[in-house]
């Protein structure tokens, strides 16, 4: 497993299968050529590209706005539907800087 981020209470959160093949699965709404093409692959891009794995919706609203990205006229379809963010399909969402 790799490292998903840095929680609040300091504690790494680590990439779950779950994650990698979500991941694997979707890349192409991020990226037009596959960057990973096993769950070791996807692993080592998602580490090197400092990939976010968050609880919620919300979550991911706070994760943009901390990045200061402008989500004051976003409506949560809008949030969920950015080519960044990848719904895990259990509650949780990869959130991966293009």
């Amino acid at each position: 497993m790799a490292w998903a981020g840095k929680p609040e209470k300091g504690e790494w959160i680590m990439f779950d299968e779950k994650v990698l093949q979500c991941f694997l699965e979707n890349q192409s709404q991020l990226y037009p050529d596959p960057v990973a093409e096993t769950p070791e692959e996807a692993e080592a891009f998602l580490e090197e590209s400092m990939a976010v794995v968050v609880d919620s919706v919300r979550e991911v609203w706070e994760f943009f706005e901390e990045e200061g990205i402008d989500v004051e006229d976003a409506d949560e379809e809008s949030i969920l539907e950015a080519d960044e963010v990848f719904e895990i399909g259990d509650g949780r969402f990869l959130i991966v800087e293009g």
